[in-house]
């Protein structure tokens, strides 16, 4: 038996997946090729630079961003993007007197595709909640102060799109 870092007793996340994925593969449960391929697709056609991608096209192409703004799913639609969680884009601008915060409330959807998986914070039940009662707060702690004047809106994203 080989020694395992000092971690409660327990072995590395990473040593723990691959453990995992060798054993399920061993016993036919599931199929490499398409774990393969679906860790291929989140490193490589899913995430961040996707939504980065939009939004650098839309500070250089004003007809880009004009349909961005108007119908953000077909706009998005032009880059290739899609996905679960990304059949309904809606795009709102901030600007020098609006800030914008996006959250679901009820089940912390995420548009995986342009931002790939949501982070733990933005899944967690208390920053769903708050987020809502206590933006400016909210926001403060998360490093981004916003002057008194610049309105914040909250956009629940499970109401919007249900």
């Amino acid at each position: 038996m080989t020694a395992q870092p000092h971690s409660g007793g327990r072995a590395s996340a990473p040593i723990r997946t691959e453990a995992l994925e060798a054993l399920l593969t061993e016993k036919g449960l599931v199929n490499a090729g398409a774990l393969d391929g679906l860790i291929n697709r989140f490193v490589n056609d899913v995430g961040p630079m996707n939504g980065a991608r939009v939004v650098a096209r839309a500070w250089v192409d004003a007809d880009f961003r004009e349909r961005l703004l108007d119908d953000g799913t077909a706009a998005v639609g032009e880059f290739g993007f899609s996905g679960p969680q990304g059949e309904h884009i809606v795009v709102v601008p901030n600007d020098d007197k609006q800030h914008n915060v996006v959250v679901c409330t009820l089940c912390s959807c995420y548009p995986w595709p342009l931002l790939g998986l949501p982070p733990d914070w933005y899944k967690d039940p208390a920053y769903r909640s708050r987020i809502v009662r206590e933006p400016r707060l909210v926001l403060s702690e998360m490093g981004l102060d916003l002057e008194d004047d610049i309105n914040i809106t909250v956009w629940d994203s499970s109401a919007e799109n249900r």
